[in-house]
């Protein structure tokens, strides 16, 4: 399986919960959507009213299923 690192630089404290910024969520949904594109496998069954990479991208996220990590820079 293919793990897709995308790193951010943003200062935040270390070790606090996962909360993504819009910029995050959108980059990793969009990477994802781009992955459904070219032919990668959906993480999850896909409902039959999903037609869209991007759709079925947002789906994988909100299920906490897609495999991308990000990787933010600690404050000094």
């Amino acid at each position: 399986m293919l793990i897709l690192i995308v790193y951010f630089v943003f200062y935040t404290v270390v070790g606090k919960s996962m909360d993504y910024t819009k910029f995050e969520k959108a980059t990793i949904i969009g990477a994802r959507a781009l992955q459904l594109a070219y032919g990668a496998p959906p993480l999850m069954k896909v409902p039959e009213n999903i037609t869209e990479p991007i759709d079925l991208a947002a789906l994988e996220f909100d299920e906490g299923v897609i495999p991308i990590v990000v990787v933010r820079k600690p404050l000094a």
